[in-house]
């Protein structure tokens, strides 16, 4: 309750730099479906900056689906994000639940071995050596399979099962049932905010991996939907090798943002108030 001068300035003060924030991040959007949508002679018009666009025209999606990669990278992207997120969570699961059972034999071992891994990383070339020599190589498991599974979140995910009552898995072990039962039936049941937390966080990982495709795929039908964006951009910046090639316009360009970045936008509103829920209850003992 604002009783003050004191108060009322601060809280004044506080609204004009949060509104200052969200100008800063919204102008960039805007800028972005503007050009996108707006025809590229208008663009040119008025020297590339369109923030209100006056007229409307979808040319730059529709050349965009037609000359470009964008449909396949977009199938290769869509397959990565749901079955690698799928993966992901099953096994960040199967490690977490056991990890915050205080009966686990070894218990602090492991937990060690999963904080060591996350302070320090293999590196690139090992990594590399790895994916090669299992034979992944120029496949879509190796963007998947080497992120399968993270130590944050892991140590998330044990935290939030650490926060469910102790008392419920007594009474489902008195009534005979076994570990796996209990977390399929009790523990995931009652863990939907930090399961959807965690997903997320893979799901968005997975859309926007760029390095792993560039890293471990050569086969350009394989390239991600990023790839594919990031090739879009960097063609506008480099002199043509000859006259037959041609360079998106600025408008395309925009288009390919929109495709990279919109999904991942529509989607987060709808999963916002797990995603508070899950993080703060899974970082309280983190």
């Amino acid at each position: 309750m604002v009783n003050t001068k004191q108060d009322k300035a601060f809280l004044t003060f506080t609204y004009a730099v949060l509104a200052a924030v969200g100008i800063v991040a919204v102008v960039p959007l805007l800028y972005v479906v503007s050009v996108s949508l707006t025809p590229f002679a208008e663009v040119l018009k008025h020297g590339g900056y369109v923030l209100i666009p006056r007229e409307f025209t979808f040319h730059a999606y529709r050349k965009l689906m037609e000359t470009s990669g964008i449909p396949r990278s977009l199938v290769i992207t869509v397959t990565i994000t749901l079955l690698g997120t799928a993966i992901n969570l099953i096994l960040t699961t199967l490690v977490a639940y056991p990890l915050s059972r205080r009966s686990l034999p070894g218990r602090n071992v492991f937990l060690i071995m999963v904080v060591f891994t996350l302070l320090f990383s293999g590196g690139i070339i090992p990594t590399y050596l790895v994916v090669k020599a299992t034979g992944l190589i120029d496949s879509l498991w190796a963007l998947i399979l080497p992120t399968a599974v993270s130590s944050f979140n892991v140590l998330l995910m044990k935290s939030f099962f650490e926060q469910l009552p102790e008392e419920l898995f007594e009474s489902a072990r008195i009534d005979g049932a076994k570990e796996f039962r209990i977390l399929l039936r009790l523990a995931v049941p009652l863990s939907l905010p930090v399961m959807i937390t965690v997903g997320l966080f893979y799901a968005v990982g997975h859309w926007n991996s760029f390095f792993a495709a560039i890293m471990y795929v050569t086969d350009r039908t394989l390239f991600p939907l990023q790839v594919v964006v990031r090739e879009i951009l960097m063609l506008s910046q480099q002199p043509l090798e000859n006259a037959e090639d041609q360079v998106p316009t600025v408008t395309m360009q925009m288009a390919a943002v929109v495709f990279a970045s919109f999904p991942i936008i529509a989607v987060y509103p709808f999963l916002q108030k797990h995603f508070t829920k899950g993080m703060l209850l899974g970082s309280i003992k983190g």
